[in-house]
């Protein structure tokens, strides 16, 4: 890419995505589109994006003083989730509530095998405190006094923790006493960490909620502490402080982050649906699958007309996350995934990985196991791994070694063991495309799969051949697409707030839903507005999610959660009441979108061959053709389906 251009001096945007093994970095600009990857710094990942940065700036001719914006999408609530690595934190719970984390639903970590236990709450009972105090649904029923806040608040200092989470029952409807307790909290603890449920997460289910807060509270600290250290870093640096990637796929202030990491903990994951899905729009894909495969995990999604599928909630390593997320499915399948045999000398790949020191075996830095890119490199799939400038040069007999000692013990040849590991690690990914679409109610036949991350290209046409799926997308900066979605995401809120009322009750719903477009417009006065309605029949359990315009027409609401039920369900009562549950609102301002063309200019390649992109590798299978595209991309299509190329 050219030099840096006068004009484009304080408008260029850095999207930074930090993975398991890479840390990527996009930078657009008027003048250009750079890309760059570098190893993820596992020990304090800023110096990895710091290197980032500095090797775009370099390579553009660019100066920090050009830098306009910064987003920043990572792994780092994710992995202190997976890894346990929280901080130790209290709960506070009204009096008689105190086991909620370990009674959780009462359900079986596994229905058949009773020797699978739930992983251990976030917060032990011996750092919960039970608060002397009561609300129902109408209001205070035993008032909390200021000794009984003072007595708490010397509690929790007793125990010495880093956060403290606090979630009292019906608070999300009456928030004064939890309000209470953190002021108590915050002024005789003033360097301790305070999550409370109705600011985290003000909906009904006292589980979620807790479960939710202490996730809030535990995760806060840890995330606080890396994001103070980079701002220091990008400030050092003259950079302007990063904005941060949320798992709804927009960004938020390092401030707010700061005070709530539970929001960021698909960051990473979200920010490569967001680039996938500009993709989606523009090739004006109906249904996309995205299929995002880096160096420790795979992560896939269902992009329907463009939009990205939303949830309330998912749960990671056991712990339940009621919050406005994207709708990510992700297993441990990635490039530095280990194969292994089992005791029944079955072949498993995963869900411990290389990561990046030392990584697989042909990165030579030491790892000695066999993994997915290992056996890459025995089919002579792929040979380095990186971008220009800092690739690392893959040494074909470390990865032939680790393989063949797996393949001795299997009783294998060297290629069918490698061809083994692959056919193992697409068909778990396969598994996770299966729940995205067919699961969501569309046949995974139906749709095109948008591949990306380091390995996705690599894997894309034969997880798409176990699927039906007859074209991939490869874009051109599929090796960092998760950070220029970064850069192309805008800044989003999202709120939920439990009301409880029926559809009839024309003017409570008015005040309710007045609220929150008005908080939205505060937020974000130029964003774009959406309001959804968490709405049940009476005496329902659950809810269905319905979509509402702001103008809060009741009838218009009924109609769509009738529609919504035949469509779920296959039948609806006409004459039921129905109540409004929970109300949700979004606002959403747009990011930077950068100007392609991905129509084919190149001629059909026919499978298999394999093909060099901008941090990624790709794999036309036997079977598939691919062209180029005007920008770089790739486009694939299986041999004999409607739409092929031609050779």
């Amino acid at each position: 890419m050219a030099g840096l251009t006068e004009t484009a001096a304080g408008t260029l945007s850095i999207g930074v995505d930090v993975g398991g093994t890479f840390t990527d970095a996009v930078m657009i600009g008027a003048s250009g589109f750079w890309t760059v990857k570098v190893p993820t710094t596992r020990a304090d990942h800023g110096v990895g994006v710091i290197e980032a940065i500095t090797r775009l700036l370099a390579t553009s001719g660019a100066s920090a003083s050009n830098v306009a914006r910064i987003a920043h999408g990572m792994t780092v609530g994710t992995n202190a989730l997976l890894e346990g690595q929280l901080s130790p934190t209290a709960l506070v719970a009204t009096d008689g509530f105190g086991d909620i984390l370990e009674l959780r639903r009462q359900n079986r970590a596994d229905l058949y095998r009773l020797e699978v236990s739930h992983p251990p709450p976030v917060v032990p009972r011996s750092r919960v405190i039970e608060a002397r105090e009561r609300c129902g649904p109408d209001g205070v029923i035993r008032s909390l006094s200021r000794t009984e806040a003072t007595r708490i608040a010397r509690a929790v200092k007793d125990l010495e923790v880093e956060a403290v989470a606090v979630s009292l029952l019906f608070s999300f409807a009456h928030p004064a006493h939890e309000q209470q307790i953190a002021d108590a909290l915050r002024a005789q603890l003033p360097d301790v960490h305070v999550s409370i449920s109705s600011e985290v997460l003000a909906e009904i289910r006292e589980y979620e909620r807790t479960a939710t807060t202490a996730v809030d509270a535990a995760l806060t600290p840890v995330l606080r502490r890396y994001l103070s250290g980079l701002t220091a870093r990008t400030a050092s640096a003259g950079l302007p402080a990063p904005d941060v990637m949320q798992s709804n796929g927009g960004l938020i202030d390092i401030d707010l982050a700061s005070r709530h990491a539970s929001r960021t903990v698909l960051s990473g994951p979200a920010a490569g649906v967001i680039g996938a899905a500009f993709w989606a729009r523009t090739e004006q894909i109906p249904h996309a699958l995205t299929f995002d495969m880096g160096g420790t995990s795979c992560d896939v999604a269902l992009i329907a007309h463009g939009e990205p599928g939303r949830t309330s909630g998912t749960e990671i390593n056991g712990h339940p996350l009621h919050l406005a997320m994207l709708d990510i499915q992700t297993v441990s399948a990635g490039g530095g995934s280990i194969a292994w045999a089992d005791t029944g000398g079955a072949l498993r790949v995963g869900p411990r990985s290389a990561g990046a020191r030392p990584g697989p075996a042909a990165y030579g830095f030491g790892g000695d196991q066999p993994t997915v890119t290992d056996a890459h490199v025995v089919l002579g799939r792929v040979a380095s791994v990186g971008t220009s400038g800092v690739e690392i040069p893959l040494d074909r007999e470390r990865a032939i070694g680790a393989v063949g000692r797996l393949a001795n013990s299997l009783g294998l040849e060297l290629e069918i063991c490698a061809a083994g590991i692959l056919a193992v690690a697409n068909n778990e990914m396969a598994r996770a495309l299966r729940v995205v679409s067919v699961e969501r109610g569309v046949h995974p036949a139906h749709t095109v799969v948008i591949a990306f991350g380091g390995a996705g290209p690599l894997h894309a046409c034969d997880v798409a051949e176990l699927l039906g799926i007859h074209r991939v997308l490869a874009p051109a900066s599929a090796g960092v697409l998760a950070a220029l979605g970064a850069v192309m995401a805008g800044e989003r809120r999202d709120w939920a707030r439990t009301v409880l009322l029926p559809v009839g009750d024309e003017n409570g719903i008015a005040a309710a839903l007045g609220v929150e477009i008005d908080r939205a417009r505060a937020a974000v006065p130029d964003g774009v507005l959406r309001v959804a309605a968490d709405c049940r029949y009476v005496g329902q359990s659950h809810s269905l999610t319905v979509p509402w315009n702001a103008a809060g027409d009741p009838s218009v609401l009924a109609a769509g959660f009738r529609d919504l039920h035949t469509q779920r369900y296959g039948d609806a009562d006409p004459d039921a009441p129905i109540e409004i549950v929970t109300i949700r609102s979004a606002v959403e301002r747009a990011g930077d979108l950068p100007a392609i063309d991905i129509g084919v200019v190149g001629v059909p390649i026919a499978g298999p061959a394999a093909l060099e992109m901008a941090g990624a590798t790709l794999w036309i299978a036997d079977g598939w053709h691919a062209r180029a595209c005007a920008d770089g991309s790739f486009d694939l299509r299986r041999n004999g389906e409607a739409g092929a190329w031609t050779p």
